[in-house]
């Protein structure tokens, strides 16, 4: 078994936890799992990260608007974001970004909202967690003229645009996918990732890794992509674990 995981991003309150969330959990401690960043996608699944979080001791948040949310807002959302930002278990502004994956998508209000949390996230110092989906080129545009902290997680691109990423300074979160059989792009990536820049996680429940694929994802499956992780890189798992570990208690403040 392995030892030190962290889980930069998860969504253990989803409603396919429901069935046994207190129980996994409760007991991902005594499953190697020392840490997990729960990434909140509207008002109302931020303030349930926090009430998760408040639970459990190894358990922290981010607090966010996701892309796929930013239509029908309430007036009030960045009131309400900034001030749940300020409890003591959110060490985050997240998930937020760009996602042009589905027709209908508002690209203009997704630049707006973006932006606004961005500028929030510099406000209070706190880093960002990035979703980009099918929106790389507009999405490296605001990142380059705004310079934040954080990880684009969930990363499945080319080799050339982690370079890039990292140039920046972001962070870059590897899960599930890089087990997929298609996963040429991400592969080619985990090579040249710096691993002072590296974090894994899961996006659970979702993206289970190889060989858990199509079923519910959990934080104990890291073990699965950091297994992939050192056969491309020519390490141990146990390695990556700890160092991918160490990244992400230094850029989420985590003693």
């Amino acid at each position: 078994m392995y030892t030190g995981i962290f889980d930069t991003h998860a969504h253990y309150a989803d409603s396919s936890f429901d069935p046994d969330r207190a129980e996994l959990l409760g007991g991902l401690p005594e499953e190697g799992v020392d840490c997990v960043m729960l990434a909140g996608c509207s008002v109302a699944d931020s303030r349930a990260c926090i009430a998760l979080a408040e639970q459990y001791p190894h358990v922290w948040c981010a607090v966010g608007i996701h892309p796929e949310q930013v239509d029908g807002l309430q007036e009030d959302w960045y009131e309400q974001i900034k001030g749940m930002a300020a409890h003591e278990k959110v060490r985050a502004i997240g998930e937020i970004g760009l996602d042009y994956h589905y027709e209908g998508y508002d690209r203009d209000l997704e630049h707006a909202v973006l932006e606004q949390q961005l500028m929030l996230a510099k406000e209070l110092r706190l880093p960002a967690i990035l979703h980009i989906r099918d929106a790389m080129g507009d999405a490296l545009g605001i990142l380059r003229q705004m310079r934040p902290e954080g990880v684009v997680h969930c990363f499945s691109g080319s080799a050339e645009t982690a370079r890039e990423l990292v140039s920046l300074g972001l962070y870059i979160g590897i899960g599930g996918v890089l087990t997929y059989k298609n996963a040429r792009k991400v592969v080619e990536a985990m090579a040249v990732i710096p691993e002072e820049q590296l974090l894994f996680e899961t996006d659970c429940p979702y993206l289970a890794p190889v060989p858990y694929r199509g079923k519910r994802c959990d934080s104990r499956m890291i073990a699965a992509v950091a297994e992939r992780a050192a056969e491309i890189r020519g390490t141990d798992a146990q390695s990556l674990i700890r160092i991918a570990a160490e990244n992400g208690r230094r850029l989420f403040g985590i003693a």
